[in-house]
């Protein structure tokens, strides 16, 4: 099993990518912190807690992250998740409580009490992660790797060139993909591919239990954001579940180790991941880079994992 910290900011493909760690019994959720990024810090950690008490494991610690990026204002994306951050769907209200430590310190107690290495996933902004590498240096070496859903080669969704979670944050990406911490990169070259089609979100409906029924609603509500025309989907693309299905299965993508770094001053380009594709530096090669996805398989997974629920 691949013991790992989530660290995500829910968000609909996050509360996805969240499922898909609970069932999987190749990992081990050992703990989720919450950043803030497509709501508000206290919607996100409302909503990671929601979803524990929809699936039934509230034994899991969570706990709040920073309230603000690192030096920039907070910029959420209420017009794709909606108010809650999670509608589309009713959602009981969290019957636990969060851990009364903040996301950095959760972070570096499940770490240092681990008997192995703790793989670290990303899928909001990086300022919690960024934040616990400079307070605990020490514990660096406890990290097996970093699996981030982010960023982009060529393209974006916020702004011409950039991806939302890097957009937010770029300071704390910059910090996290140069820390020599072995890197793991699901960009929207990837994410765009793994749509789930409105056809397969039908389908979720017949899945008889409460957690598929919820994300009949979620997906749904997800997808129409998606329709508009400028995406060209088919359907909904499902960006966080990639960094969670590379780690059940890494046969089902496509990947290239290359330097990314990320620019953070540019007029036109500020947040920008810029990926190194052809080694035309002597950067060295930090991070696997997602490409592409067999996406029937990806499908299926989310698929056989609802389906798991009583």
């Amino acid at each position: 099993m691949t013991k790992i910290i989530l660290d995500c900011d829910p968000g609909h493909d996050d509360a996805l990518a969240m499922m898909l760690a609970i069932v999987s019994p190749k990992i081990d959720l050992a703990a989720v912190t919450t950043s803030a990024g497509n709501q508000t810090p206290e919607k996100t950690l409302n909503n990671a807690m929601r979803m524990l008490t929809l699936m039934k494991h509230e034994e899991i610690p969570v706990a709040s992250g920073n309230k603000t990026p690192l030096l920039r204002p907070l910029r959420t994306a209420g017009n794709v998740h909606g108010k809650s951050g999670l509608d589309g769907a009713e959602l009981p209200d969290p019957d636990f409580e969060p851990q009364k430590m903040p996301a950095i310190e959760l972070m570096a107690k499940t770490i240092r009490e681990s008997d192995e290495k703790i793989t670290l996933v990303v899928t909001g902004p990086m300022t919690n992660a960024a934040l616990f590498l400079r307070v605990y240096p020490e514990l660096m070496a406890k990290i097996e790797r970093i699996v981030f859903m982010g960023g982009a080669m060529g393209l974006g969704n916020w702004t011409p060139s950039v991806e939302f979670n890097i957009f937010v944050d770029p300071e704390a990406a910059k910090i996290v993909l140069n820390s020599g911490i072995p890197l793991t990169m699901a960009p929207l070259n990837v994410t765009h591919k793994a749509q789930i089609l409105k056809s397969e979100i039908t389908k979720i409906n017949d899945i008889k239990n409460p957690v598929a029924h919820a994300f009949y609603g979620l997906l749904e509500f997800f997808e129409r954001y998606h329709e508009a025309p400028k995406w060209g989907f088919k359907g909904a693309p499902l960006h966080d579940p990639c960094t969670i299905a590379w780690l059940i299965d890494p046969a089902m993508f496509e990947s290239k180790l290359m330097n990314v770094d990320v620019e953070n001053q540019g007029d036109l380009t500020d947040g920008e991941t810029v990926c190194d594709y052809y080694e035309l530096t002597d950067k060295p090669k930090n991070t696997d880079v997602l490409l592409n996805i067999d996406r029937e398989k990806f499908i299926q997974l989310i698929m056989d994992s609802l389906a798991t629920f009583n």
